[in-house]
């Protein structure tokens, strides 16, 4: 969840032209670590022509910056895995709104098995009076308007509750594009659509088939994802692969690509609860301001992330088939999902193969 910030200093940041990178495009086949184990296939730096000297200066901006993990895998291999602060590779770490991206994921493996249709009104499937509003509003949202933040509910005066009374009218329903918790209500709907609770679908339908660790807990009005940073890895290996692992397709790739790329012609930053980069412009929770330019102009154009609070990263790039993963806490103080971190970090790692 990005936080929205005021000052000049961001304004310019984010206004600031583009910089694509330009590392080659890896030729080696994508490789799947094993569902079990601790097995995973390595690349070196040496190996990819990259540049040792950058390293250092890297790990040590991750290092002041309250990094807890940080991972980077190109074609599946992993190039950097580092920890720091007695974190380890068997810890256990929240994705906050990283998560949401689980979500967006379980919701089109829903629909490909046939429980849900996006361009349903969500009281089918939750029953009327979900929320607060009248019901010729309410019947207005649909499951596709929780994915891409276009529910027109109340964003911002009733925080994160989502109970039928928080849930109040701002605007109609794909008018106005506003972050919100409300999309959790995605989980209930699936839940509700197919019989199971959502750790239990969640868990046969994509985390045990791609070999994840981790659990769901319910931390006030949120659900809450925690795992190893290599399940979040494994994560970012499927969504880059377009939803199959190996041969095995969990997600079709048709829903997989209009996920990460922009879903309605409001913000065109944000796909299905993904963030998308290297757009004309992109709008921030909290506010209803048009920022120019791309999210983090340091980052490949064509790269897609999931973010949550207190920096959780998920980077996806496919042009260079590549995922980043950072956990930790917050880089500068407290803040939602974004910040001047982010840029930095890229010119960072862009340094590595530049």
């Amino acid at each position: 969840m990005p936080k929205i910030i005021y000052t000049l200093l961001i304004l310019l940041l984010f206004a600031s032209c583009n910089s694509e990178t330009k590392i080659p495009t890896p030729t080696a086949d994508t490789y799947f670590p094993p569902l079990t184990g601790t097995n995973w296939e390595k690349k070196s730096i040496a190996d990819l022509n990259w540049k040792q000297s950058a390293v250092q200066p890297l790990l040590d901006y991750l290092q002041i910056k309250n990094t807890k993990s940080f991972m980077i895998l190109v074609n599946g291999r992993i190039v950097m895995e580092n920890y720091f602060n007695g974190h380890t590779a068997t810890t256990n770490w929240y994705w906050a709104s990283a998560g949401k991206t689980l979500t967006a994921t379980l919701t089109g493996i829903a629909e490909q098995e046939g429980f849900i249709n996006l361009d349903t009104k969500v009281s089918t499937y939750l029953g009327n009076n979900w929320t607060g509003l009248a019901l010729n509003k309410e019947n207005l949202i649909t499951a596709k308007h929780l994915l891409t933040m276009t529910s027109g509910l109340e964003d911002l005066d009733n925080g994160y509750c989502v109970t039928a009374d928080c849930l109040t009218y701002k605007a109609d329903a794909g008018t106005r594009w506003a972050y919100h918790n409300v999309y959790v209500k995605l989980q209930d709907v699936i839940a509700r659509a197919t019989n199971q609770t959502w750790p239990t679908y969640f868990n046969t339908k994509l985390r045990d088939k791609i070999g994840m660790n981790g659990n769901w807990i319910t931390v006030d009005n949120n659900s809450v994802y925690t795992s190893t940073t290599r399940s979040m890895a494994r994560f970012g290996l499927l969504i880059l692969n377009k939803g199959k692992w190996n041969n095995n397709i969990i997600l079709n790739e048709n829903y997989c690509n209009t996920a990460t790329t922009t879903s309605q012609n409001i913000n065109q930053g944000y796909g299905y609860l993904w963030w998308i980069n290297g757009k004309n412009s992109y709008q921030l929770p909290q506010s209803q301001l048009q920022f120019l330019g791309s999210i983090i102009p340091t980052a490949p154009n064509d790269m897609f992330m999931a973010l949550g609070k207190n920096d959780q990263k998920i980077y996806v790039v496919p042009s260079k088939n590549m995922v980043i993963i950072r956990m930790g806490n917050a880089a500068d103080n407290s803040n939602l999902a974004l910040s001047d971190f982010d840029e930095i970090l890229w010119q960072k790692i862009s340094a590595l193969y530049q």
